[in-house]
C-alpha cells in the first residue's frame, strides 16, 4: 500500500491498511494510525502521531517546525486523532515550548484546502474549516465550531463550541459558545441556530440560549452583572454553563 516512489524513512511506525500515495515524505519520528491514506506529495514530520482513518490529501505539511522566531529546536508535537480529512495544502505545525509544546487536532473533523493550525492550536472534534482559514499561535476552536473561508484568527484567541465565523471573518477577540461572529473586525450576530438545530438541540433549549446571548449583548450590563444574570439562568438550561465556563477563562475579552 506505499507507492514506489514514497519515502518513509527509518523508525516511522505505519499501521497496516495505511495507503501512502506517490512521492509522500514520512520522517523517522512519524507515526500512522491503521486504515489512514495519505495523497501523493505529503510531507509528514516532526514527532507527529495521526490516528486511524484520516484523509490526508495531496501536498499537505504535517509536523513541520513552528513559524516561530522563538523556536530553537526544542522536541515538540503535533498530535492528531481520528476520522480527520485534510484536503490539499494544509499546513499543521508542531507546538512551541513556550505553550504545552503540542498542536492537537482532535477527531471527526473536516478541514479544507490550504488551512492553516500555527503552533500549539488546540482543535476539538467535529470542528468544519472551510477552505483558507488560518489560526496564529495558540488558538483553541472547541467542538463543532465552523469556520467560514478565510476567516484569520488572531494568536492566543478562543472560539467556543458551537460557534460559527462568517466568510472572510477578522478574528481578534474570543467569540463565545454558540455565538456567530462575523466581519472586519468580527462582531456577534446572535447564535447558531440552524447548527444547533442540526446537533439536535430543542427549540425550548434554543429559546434559552438566546435569552443566554441577549443577556450578554444587548441587556445593557456589565460583563459582570450579565455573568451573574447568565448564572441564574443555568438553572433552567445547563447549557448556559458552557457560556460562563467560556467568559472565565477569555483572556483577550469576547467580540463584541
Amino acid at each position: 500500500m506505499i507507492h514506489p516512489t514514497a519515502i518513509v524513512q527509518p523508525g516511522a511506525e505505519v499501521a497496516a491498511g495505511v495507503e501512502i500515495g506517490p512521492y509522500a515524505v514520512i520522517g523517522p519520528h512519524v507515526a500512522i494510525g491503521p486504515g489512514c491514506w495519505i495523497g501523493p506529495h505529503t510531507v509528514i514530520t516532526g514527532h507527529t502521531r495521526i490516528g486511524a482513518k484520516n484523509r490526508i490529501f495531496h501536498f499537505v505539511s504535517l509536523g513541520e517546525a513552528p513559524q516561530d522566531k522563538k523556536y530553537a529546536g526544542e522536541l515538540t508535537r503535533l498530535e492528531i486523532g481520528d476520522n480527520n480529512t485534510i484536503r490539499e495544502f494544509c499546513t499543521l505545525n508542531c507546538g512551541t515550548a513556550q505553550d504545552a509544546g503540542v498542536t492537537r487536532v482532535g477527531s471527526d473533523n473536516w478541514i479544507m484546502a490550504y488551512v492553516h493550525f500555527a503552533h500549539d492550536c488546540q482543535i476539538g472534534n467535529h470542528t468544519v474549516f472551510a477552505n483558507g482559514a488560518q489560526l496564529g499561535g495558540h488558538v483553541h476552536v472547541g467542538d463543532y465550531a465552523i469556520l467560514g473561508g478565510l476567516t484569520a484568527v488572531h494568536q492566543f484567541c478562543h472560539i467556543g463550541a458551537h460557534g460559527i465565523t462568517g466568510a472572510g471573518a477578522v478574528v481578534l477577540q474570543d467569540v463565545p459558545p454558540f455565538v456567530t461572529a462575523s466581519g472586519n473586525s468580527a462582531r456577534p450576530f446572535g447564535i447558531n441556530v440552524e447548527g444547533l438545530k442540526r446537533r439536535g438541540f430543542t427549540p425550548a433549549t434554543i429559546t434559552r440560549l438566546r435569552r443566554a446571548y441577549k443577556t450578554l449583548y444587548r441587556s445593557g450590563l456589565t460583563l459582570d452583572q450579565a455573568k451573574r444574570e447568565l448564572a441564574r439562568q443555568v438553572r433552567e438550561c445547563p447549557e448556559v454553563q458552557a457560556i460562563l465556563d467560556f467568559l472565565a477563562g477569555s483572556t483577550r475579552g469576547i467580540v463584541r
